[in-house]
C-alpha cells in the first residue's frame, strides 16, 4: 500500500514539472528496463499522463517486448554489414629522383636526388595502407638524367613479369621529372599488360616546405588500384592531374604544377582519392604494340640534333657516325638551313624531323628532305625514344613513318 502511494506522489510530481514518467523499482535488475523506456520517450513514445497508473508488471512485459525486437533490428542490422573488398597490392617500383631528394632544411633547390629508398618513401605517406598492400622494390636511386636504356628494359621486363600476379592490381614508378616522360612513353609501347602503370615523381625535394611528394605518391597509388585505370596505358600523375604517357612533357624547371601536356590537356583528375576519367588516348600502346624487349639489354643509339641559326651541319655527320639514327629538333614546322638539308641528304641513317616549339605537328607535307620521317606531334626526346624501338624491327623509312602515325 505504502508503495502505490509513493508511486502515485512521484507521478503526480512528474506530471506537473512536464518530465515523462520513469517507473522506480525496488529490483536492481530493472535498470536496463528503465534505460530502453528512456529512450522509448525520447523518441516520442511516451505514454500519455493518464496511463501512469498501468500495472507496473504490464509495463515490464511491453519493455522487454521492445528491448527484443530492438535487439532483433541490431542483429539484422549487423549481419547487414560486410567487410570491404580489399584492393589488390600496388608494386611501387622507385628509381630516384627529387621525391626521393635530401637537401637543406625548408630549400626547395640545391637538394641531392636520389637520397630515400622506397621504403623512406612509403613510410612518409601511412595513408597509403588505406587504399592498397603495398610492396615496394628499388630498381635504383639515381638522378633522372642518369636513367639508361637498360633502366627502361629493366623495368619494362620487371612490370611484365609481375603482372601476370593475380593479386597485384597496379604499380607505380617514382621518379625524377627531367626524364619522366620519356620513360613513360618507353613504358607505353613495351609494357604487356593492362593493368595501371602508374609513373609520378616531385618537383620539391622531401626537405622543402610544402613538399609536393607525399600527394603525388598517394593519388598515383589511388589511380594504380583503380578500375577505371585498366587498359589506359601508362599514365602519369602529378598535381591532382593525370596524363597519358604520350602527352605528357615538362613545362617549367621549378613550378610544382611543371607536368602539363600542351595541346591535349589532362585526361582525367583525382580528388581526395577518388579517380575521374574523361579523355583517352586513340594511339595504340601497350599490350597493341609490336615492341617486345624481353630479350634485349640495350637500344639503338639515337641521336639529336638541336637547330639554331648558324649551327654546323657538321655536327650531323659526327652524330651519323655514332647513332643508328638522328632526330631533329627544328625551328617551327620542323625546317632548318640549307647547310643541314644538303647533309641530311647525304645521310645513309632514318632522319626523323620533329620541332624545338613543344607544340604542333610535323606533317609529311612540311619535310624539307625526301626520305625523312614526319614526327607527328611527337617532341624530339619522344621521337627518339620511338625511333629507339622502331630501330629493333625495320631500318625502312616508309615503315617507320608508319610506326610515327600509329604510336
Amino acid at each position: 500500500m505504502k508503495r502505490a502511494v509513493i508511486a502515485l506522489i512521484v507521478a503526480g510530481t512528474i506530471a506537473l514539472s512536464g518530465c515523462s514518467l520513469i517507473t522506480f523499482e525496488s529490483n536492481p535488475a530493472t535498470s536496463s528496463t528503465e534505460v530502453t523506456e528512456i529512450s522509448e520517450e525520447t523518441n516520442g513514445t511516451s505514454a500519455p499522463a493518464e496511463s501512469t497508473a498501468v500495472d507496473t508488471s504490464s509495463a515490464e512485459t511491453t519493455v522487454t517486448e521492445t528491448t527484443v525486437i530492438s535487439e532483433e533490428t541490431a542483429t539484422a542490422e549487423t549481419t547487414a554489414v560486410q567487410e570491404p573488398v580489399p584492393a589488390g597490392k600496388v608494386v611501387i617500383l622507385a628509381t630516384g629522383g627529387t621525391i626521393a631528394g635530401v637537401g637543406d632544411a625548408g630549400k626547395s633547390a640545391g637538394y641531392r636526388p636520389g637520397t630515400l629508398t622506397a621504403e623512406d618513401l612509403i613510410s612518409a605517406v601511412p595513408e597509403l595502407a588505406d587504399v592498397a598492400p603495398i610492396e615496394a622494390i628499388q630498381v635504383c636511386n639515381v638522378n633522372s638524367d642518369d636513367i639508361t636504356a637498360s633502366v627502361w628494359i629493366e623495368l619494362a621486363n620487371r612490370i611484365n613479369e609481375l603482372s601476370k600476379d593475380p593479386d597485384i592490381s597496379g604499380f607505380v614508378i617514382t621518379h625524377g621529372t627531367d626524364t619522366m616522360e620519356e620513360t613513360a612513353y618507353f613504358l607505353n609501347l613495351t609494357v604487356k599488360t593492362d593493368k595501371p602503370v602508374v609513373i609520378t615523381g616531385s618537383m620539391r625535394p622531401s626537405t622543402s616546405i610544402s613538399a609536393d611528394g607525399p600527394m603525388n605518391l598517394y593519388e598515383s597509388v589511388c589511380v594504380a588500384a583503380s578500375d577505371e585505370a585498366v587498359g589506359k596505358g601508362v599514365l602519369v600523375v602529378f598535381s591532382d592531374l593525370i596524363f597519358t604517357a604520350r602527352s605528357v612533357t615538362k613545362t617549367s624547371t621549378y613550378d610544382v604544377m611543371a607536368i602539363s601536356a600542351g595541346e591535349t590537356g589532362a585526361c582525367g583528375v583525382v580528388r581526395d582519392g577518388a579517380v575521374y576519367f574523361y579523355e583517352e588516348s586513340v594511339k595504340c600502346h601497350t599490350t597493341a604494340t609490336e615492341f617486345d624487349v624481353s630479350a634485349l639489354d640495350s637500344l639503338p643509339k639515337v641521336s639529336v640534333i638541336y637547330f639554331s641559326v648558324d649551327m654546323d651541319p657538321g655536327i650531323l655527320r659526327y652524330a651519323a657516325e655514332h647513332s643508328d639514327g638522328i632526330v631533329i629538333a627544328g625551328a617551327g614546322a620542323g625546317e632548318f638551313s640549307e647547310g643541314y638539308i644538303e647533309v641530311i641528304n647525304s645521310l645513309k641513317i632514318p632522319v626523323v624531323i620533329s620541332s624545338r616549339i613543344g607544340d604542333g605537328i610535323i606533317i609529311p607535307a612540311n619535310l624539307l628532305c625526301d626520305g625523312t620521317v614526319a614526327a607527328d606531334n611527337l617532341p624530339p626526346q619522344k621521337a627518339a625514344v620511338l625511333l629507339r624501338l622502331a630501330l629493333t624491327k625495320t631500318k625502312d623509312v616508309s615503315e617507320i613513318q608508319e610506326m610515327f602515325f600509329k604510336y
